[in-house]
């Protein structure tokens, strides 16, 4: 900690500043050993709510990022910039520029637009009210209307993997393997839902069980932190993944979200699949043998 050195980083914005603390974040991250010092202003529309704003960064000078399409804002958040000697960057207006270069119209400069009440939103609350219900094997009746199953054994990420599809959309459901107890009836013939199989290592499952354990003050003398039963639970789940040909993805070493991305890659290839054979059925129907009375 002694090495580390740290900055001051402005993050204005007139919607809920997500966009911005991503971006940040990612560039943030490729630099070891400093750290910014976050001051995140969000739902900024007006000069009174810029006001806090521009105190903000006189008072501790920094980098300063925005994403405010009122250009009179705007116009005020690099005049403050100018005079503190405080580089800034609008995120959004190299996109928006080369948009409307492409598409040959301008934008709206609608604040929070891609946070509207549409049905993508309504969609989304839908899959998140459908995983929280069908977690951690909780409800099995309504497996089949889920768009994805995740499968695996504890500690493998299957609950934050499922909240983190639903917020993109996805209906998941997560299923554990229990040694001795067999898949939900009907699972395996499921023909609507992709269902993929989570994996990691022994021994990084072991540790995650471990500290588990020692978070709730219990005992780690079952078969549930040993390497031996675990390494067999493991591989008795990549089997019947195999068995019915499911896709495994191992996340020893991945991040949820790009857990999350394989999974949508792997969704977005089995829509594909089931469109081409319901196409295939639709055309079989229509030009096949028909019968004369």
């Amino acid at each position: 900690m002694g090495n580390r050195s740290f900055f001051h980083l402005h993050l204005i914005s007139d919607s809920t500043g997500e966009t911005l603390i991503a971006v940040a974040r990612a560039v943030s991250a490729q630099y070891d050993g400093i750290s910014a010092i976050e001051h995140v202003y969000p739902l900024v529309r007006s000069r009174s709510q810029l006001e806090r704003v521009t105190d903000g960064i006189q008072a501790a000078p920094g980098m300063v990022l925005y994403t405010l399409v009122d250009p009179d804002l705007a116009l005020e958040v690099e005049k403050v910039c100018l005079e503190t000697g405080s580089p800034c960057l609008s995120v959004l207006s190299p996109v928006v520029n080369m948009f409307e270069a492409y598409l040959g119209a301008a934008s709206r400069g609608r604040p929070g637009a891609q946070h509207t009440l549409n049905a993508d939103y309504f969609k989304r609350i839908d899959a998140m009210n459908y995983t929280m219900m069908h977690d951690d094997g909780q409800l099995v009746s309504g497996l089949a209307d889920a768009d994805v199953i995740l499968f695996g054994v504890s500690r493998t990420s299957k609950t934050p993997t499922s909240i983190y599809l639903a917020n993109r959309g996805v209906k998941t459901a997560n299923v554990p393997y229990v040694p001795g107890v067999p898949v939900p009836q009907g699972m395996t013939e499921f023909r609507g839902p992709l269902v993929v199989g989570l994996v990691a290592s022994a021994e990084r499952i072991v540790q995650i069980r471990q500290n588990r354990l020692l978070s709730l003050n219990a005992s780690d003398s079952s078969s549930y932190v040993d390497e031996e039963a675990v390494a067999a639970e493991i591989t008795e789940t990549r089997r019947i993944c195999a068995r019915n040909r499911w896709p495994v993805i191992d996340v020893t070493r991945r991040s949820i979200e790009e857990t999350a991305a394989a999974i949508m890659d792997l969704y977005r290839d089995h829509r594909l699949r089931q469109t081409s054979s319901w196409e295939t059925r639709g055309q079989g129907a229509a030009t096949g043998p028909t019968t004369t009375s």
